[in-house]
């Protein structure tokens, strides 16, 4: 049995007149956070931004994703701990106000918040183009329009809905990453109709296993770290489950064989199937690049369905995401008390808000393209790796407060704590580091410090003036 984690010092609690999450749905069924948690592995990311890491990386993109799939298993597992723990639908953001401090859970759970909003935008851009390319005489900003309105409805409307939607979404990636992985498999193996084994020909044939030496291997190492991002949102949907604890659990401790199959083996199989510089990886995207090479009949329009559907399936968990770390910041008095209202189980005001931001960055992608909307998206290049950051400290602190207090068995631990803990944490930090070396990525790192650092002065501010009364 889990129990909930010890609060820390007075001076560091929210005011007792607020609670730190109001009453939410408990809407979502198991099945559902079970396929939120395999669906939400495989995203557009992988689909399409894999294409750079392999043209930055070659057959080591390979090593590159199994080293930061490793580096995310660690993460989830720690978060799973916490979070089996101490369900909130604020996820990180309150383990980190109750590990470290108010400013720690505001900095740590507006980040993550405007990585949300400007991810609808993104997805959201991306699926209109896809559409418009199937139907030229039409502007993208109506699609736009339709799917933000779509998703914005679906979330207004009860939780179910939003876990029925990433149910069915989850259901259709999972069968066409399947396939794709079997098919790919029977090629490898040359024992699919009309195909011959490649053997070690494009992993070691064209420059070698690492053909762009270390400076590659880094960059792809930054893109494969980029396209785990989202695994966090099964453990603030946990919140909103029939039994959050056993739910968040399960979901956490499969993280591992989907992290290895879907990443990394879907990597191990374009690079041994089709060669790492082929234009074809970046231009039509490497999973397209496979079909065609295997001949499969429209390969790019299938996958175009199978990105549209990866699209809109993140656009649909960004939404509900944003709307629930919003809600649950301001349930924690960190932000403004007008989004704090929950009507029908649903924290509506915090899911109009999230829209509207993301809706704006839409337009600002029309109106300044290169230059307010570039400077957004850098913002949020590294949020990602903050998050993970605070959420490795968090970790710390909270577990060793659960050991002096003798506290019960968790029904998630984190393995070979604390040194895999402090392993964890010192690979965020050198993944960071990495981003501040590297030209393509500087800017992105000067960014997202920027946004961390004026959260986090913002947040003390807060804090010591909450201490003050």
């Amino acid at each position: 049995m889990s129990r909930t984690l010890p609060s820390p010092p007075t001076t560091t609690e929210a005011p007792p007149q607020q609670r730190q999450d109001a009453p939410l749905s408990n809407g979502l069924k198991q099945r559902h956070l079970s396929m939120i948690a395999l669906g939400g592995v495989i995203g557009a990311g992988l689909f399409v931004g894999s294409g750079a890491g392999i043209a930055a990386a070659g057959p080591a993109i390979v090593l590159a994703y199994a080293v930061s799939g490793l580096l995310v298993m660690a993460v989830m597992r720690m978060l799973g701990e916490m979070s089996a723990a101490n369900p909130a639908s604020g996820s990180f953001s309150v383990h980190a106000d109750r590990a470290i401090g108010r400013w720690a859970g505001f900095t740590a759970g507006w980040m993550f918040w405007t990585l949300l909003v400007v991810g609808v935008a993104i997805e959201a851009i991306g699926a209109a183009h896809i559409v418009q390319g199937w139907l030229p005489g039409t502007p993208s900003w109506l699609w736009v329009l339709v799917f933000m309105t779509l998703f914005c409805g679906t979330n207004l409307a009860a939780v179910s809905n939003f876990g029925e939607f990433e149910f069915w979404f989850a259901a259709l990636k999972i069968g066409a990453i399947g396939l794709f992985l079997v098919l790919g498999t029977l090629a490898v193996l040359g024992v699919l109709p009309g195909t011959d084994a490649p053997g070690t020909s494009h992993l070691l044939g064209d420059g070698g296993f690492l053909p762009t030496g270390v400076p590659g291997l880094l960059t792809g190492l930054l893109a494969s770290v980029a396209a785990y991002g989202g695994l966090e949102t099964v453990t603030i949907a946990a919140a909103e489950s029939e039994n959050p604890a056993r739910g968040v659990a399960k979901a956490v401790k499969t993280t591992m064989w989907r992290i290895g199959i879907v990443y990394v083996g879907s990597m191990l199989v374009i690079v041994t199937l089709v060669p790492w510089n082929d234009k074809a990886v970046t231009e039509s995207g490497p999973y397209a690049a496979v079909l065609d090479r295997l001949g499969v009949p429209g390969g790019g329009q299938i996958m175009n369905v199978v990105v549209l559907i990866a699209l809109l399936s993140a656009m649909n968990a960004n939404i509900y995401g944003s709307s629930r770390m919003a809600h649950s910041l301001v349930s924690r008095g960190q932000g403004p008390r007008f989004l704090g209202k929950v009507s029908g189980q649903v924290p509506r005001r915090a899911v109009l808000a999230s829209c509207a931001f993301g809706f704006v960055a839409v337009l600002l992608s029309y109106w300044w393209p290169t230059t307010v909307f570039a400077w957004l998206l850098n913002m949020v290049g590294g949020v990602v790796l903050v998050v993970w950051g605070f959420t490795a400290a968090s970790q710390l602190v909270l577990r060793r407060r659960l050991e002096r207090e003798g506290g019960e068995k968790l029904a998630v631990r984190m393995w070979g704590f604390p040194y895999l803990t402090w392993v964890t944490l010192a690979g965020v930090v050198g993944v960071l580091v990495l981003m501040a070396v590297e030209t393509g990525t500087r800017v992105q790192f000067y960014s997202t410090g920027g946004l961390a650092l004026a959260l986090a002065v913002t947040g003390y501010i807060r804090q010591r003036s909450a201490a003050r009364r």
